[in-house]
């Protein structure tokens, strides 16, 4: 029988925290949920809750994430998002592993709801490895989301079950937080000496919707389908002309 410690960052997640712990008490023997400073709830629901609840400044996703790893107690670690929780099916895969853990790392497969509609295949099954030891693997930066590399010759397995992903509750939401990612990405681009062409500008968000709509089969979800893909095309209006500013040295705020 292995150990897994489950790993939580969080900012003013009082909406989704509650849930996402409950979830993970069946297979995790501790859960750390490292906090940047939540003006909300998110603190008074993880001490009653009975989780190991840590405060620091916000390092970016990595690094944040790096540092709550290496406060982890058990071998394996579970990566897991405050608006992320297990289904039954994932949770009865990960306590196999807890019994016989045969490889280095496990990918799952998460499953969006999207303003309470679930995605059957948008975004699905948008496999991630998030079942790890914690000697194996290491969160590095990219301009909006963290990504986990694994050591060289690391083993893979997979597990069945679903992670529920409650990625957004409102298309306003959705909006905002498109927003704030081209944002990001487009002064990481500028940075790195990327520029963006009238071109990509124009043809750039009708690629995205072709891409997400139609070869990632949007449109079998419907309404809500449509309306997420509408907006990531329209997230990669907002990132070129962003990064256009950049370029000509033009504030975009």
């Amino acid at each position: 029988m292995t150990g897994i410690t489950a790993v939580i960052i969080t900012l003013n997640e009082e909406k989704n925290i509650g849930n996402c712990i409950d979830s993970l008490k069946e297979v995790a023997d501790e859960i750390i949920v490292v906090d940047s400073w939540s003006t909300d709830k998110t603190p008074e629901i993880c001490a009653e809750k009975g989780v190991r609840f840590f405060q620091i400044d916000w390092r970016g996703y990595a690094d944040t994430k790096n540092y709550a790893n290496s406060l982890a107690g058990y071998p394996f670690i579970l990566s897991i998002d405050a608006d992320e929780i297990l289904s039954k099916e994932l949770i009865d895969s990960i306590l196999e592993v807890k019994k016989n853990p045969v490889f280095d790392c496990y990918q799952l497969k998460r499953r969006t709801n999207y303003c309470g509609h679930w995605f059957n295949h948008l975004w699905y099954p948008d496999a991630k490895i998030r079942l790890f030891h914690k000697d194996y693997a290491e969160w590095s930066h990219t301009p909006v989301h963290e990504v986990l590399n694994m050591k060289p010759h690391s083993t893979i397995g997979n597990l069945k079950g679903d992670m529920f992903h409650y990625t957004c509750r409102t298309i306003t939401q959705h909006i905002s937080t498109t927003h704030r990612y081209s944002s990001l990405k487009a002064i990481q681009a500028n940075e790195e000496g990327k520029h963006v062409t009238l071109t990509k500008i124009i043809f750039g968000p009708v690629s995205k919707f072709i891409s997400e709509y139609i070869f990632k089969k949007g449109f079998l979800d419907g309404y809500y389908g449509f309306v997420a893909c509408s907006i990531s095309a329209f997230g990669s209006f907002m990132y070129s002309i962003k990064l256009h500013e950049l370029n000509h040295n033009k504030p975009f705020v």
